[in-house]
């Protein structure tokens, strides 16, 4: 050990202030550890992407796009403005960073309470037990721990060919900062985080472009959940273009290539949506023995370890880059590290893209359910035949079970209203191992939404009340 190398010593370390991180922090100072939680951003970045720059002011946005598209549809209900609804985006930033604002300022109590020291600085290992924190200017701190979580989430993936600036090429944390709402935007990548931004930007009033390399948006989901979202974009007026390669940018206008033809169009912003990179690079991570895949990802199994001291969680891990899954991750972590016998094996992690209508899935496809080796059914009920669908003027998509032929429940995908309000309760159907009777005689509230789910189930079992029966019930 060098002069000026003297570590502190510390209980367990937490790398990275997000949902996964600040979660675990939590948990383990609940089971007695002494936490210190080193984050790039200090106690400012407290909830990590998803609450300062991603998921909670994306569905800010998009709340405000929900509202102001949705005047225009009440007007034919009864609902009389005196003109067309303006958008400020400025107030919408003010309002946006007082709930930012408030959630991280949450966290950071939460912190406090539960005894968690929160130390600001780039974390990278230098030894298998410690490591070096650096912030600005200021001498390195060097910490030695005894275990470690890390949490570390993942950036916006970039285009070679498309370098951010911040001004006309964006990421997506840059579109949700706007103090101006673009007259005309290209968005690159139809994945879900292009799809809800596309969708939000078009309900507010600008002109967009969706740019998508596959032959269809959303190309990982089933084109059944993805057709109602379509025709909605379409009815918004966007532009979707797929089978679409960016080839380059001249400032005014993105040049494109499709069937091998060439053609520009004229643009006023770019963002760049097509995916995330965990941020497992630059860390030192060579020096605790570990090295991510191709994909950045470091494998982990059931107990969440890469080495008997150090465990991993969230975006830097296999399975869907979610806040909620890296939360989950976070107790387990925690417990493992204490000693305790815990594992992270979930059978369905909930997903949803805040699209117009909703989409929201839980649990196998009926496709992933038969390569499982399932004999797989789907039971299917259209929002249509919903009466609270019908009293929110949105009848387009459906709530649809996937089943064994025993009625066991294995899946779901919901398209429509507050499709993301219900789903876990099917998630918890499939946790708990409970089959379409279950769902059936389990009493909703009338009007709901949620209803769409024992309707579902009864489609199933083959007696169905609000649609036409395929097939009747034996008695």
């Amino acid at each position: 050990m060098v002069v000026g190398e003297m570590p502190s010593s510390v209980d367990l370390l937490v790398i990275g202030g997000g949902p996964g991180g600040y979660v675990a922090a939590i948990a383990a100072a609940q089971l007695g550890r002494q936490v210190v939680l080193v984050d790039a951003q200090g106690e400012a970045g407290l909830g990590g992407v998803c609450v300062n720059v991603g998921c909670i002011p994306s569905k800010a946005l998009i709340g405000l796009a929900h509202a102001t598209h949705d005047i225009s549809g009440w007007s034919k209900r009864g609902l009389k403005v005196s003109s067309e609804p303006a958008v400020d985006m400025k107030e919408f930033q003010n309002w946006k960073s007082e709930v930012v604002t408030g959630l991280n300022g949450g966290v950071r109590q939460l912190l406090k309470t539960a005894g968690v020291e929160v130390r600001q600085g780039f974390f990278r290992f230098t030894r298998k037990d410690q490591g070096v924190l650096e912030y600005g200017d200021a001498p390195p701190t060097h910490i030695q721990f005894k275990n470690c979580i890390i949490a570390t989430g993942s950036r916006p993936t970039v285009i070679p060919g498309l370098p951010r600036d911040g001004k006309r090429i964006l990421d997506s944390s840059d579109v949700l900062a706007l103090d101006v709402l673009p007259k005309s935007i290209a968005v690159v990548g139809g994945g879900y985080i292009g799809v809800e931004l596309g969708t939000a930007l078009a309900q507010l009033g600008s002109k967009v472009t969706m740019i998508e390399a596959a032959e269809r948006l959303l190309p990982a989901l089933p084109s059944t959940l993805v057709a109602p979202v379509a025709r909605r974009l379409g009815e918004l007026g966007v532009d979707v273009r797929v089978n679409t390669k960016v080839v380059s940018d001249n400032g005014k206008a993105l040049t494109v290539t499709a069937d091998g033809t060439e053609s520009e169009i004229d643009i006023d912003y770019v963002v760049v949506a097509i995916g995330r990179t965990p941020n497992t690079d630059d860390i030192g991570l060579e020096v605790i023995g570990i090295k991510p895949n191709a994909r950045g990802i470091l494998e982990v199994g059931p107990d969440l370890l890469v080495t008997p001291k150090i465990a991993a969680i969230g975006d830097i891990t296999p399975g869907p880059a979610l806040a909620h899954k890296a939360s989950a991750e976070a107790h387990v972590a925690a417990e493992v590290l204490s000693g305790h016998d815990a594992k992270f094996d979930p059978t369905a992690i909930p997903a949803v893209v805040f699209s117009d209508p909703e989409i929201a899935m839980t649990g196998f496809t009926v496709e992933e359910a038969k390569e499982a080796g399932y004999q797989a059914q789907a039971a299917m009920f259209p929002m249509a035949a919903s009466g609270r669908a019908y009293t929110l003027g949105e009848k387009a998509g459906f709530a649809q079970l996937v089943h064994t032929p025993d009625g066991v429940v294995l899946g779901a995908q919901i398209v429509g209203p507050h499709a993301s309000e219900y789903i876990a309760e099917v998630t918890l159907a499939i946790e708990m191992g409970a089959n379409l009777q279950d769902l059936s005689d389990t009493i909703h509230p009338h009007p709901s939404m949620s209803e769409t789910l024992p309707e579902a189930a009864r489609v199933g079992l083959g007696f169905p009340i609000h649609v036409s029966p395929k097939r009747q019930r034996n008695t």
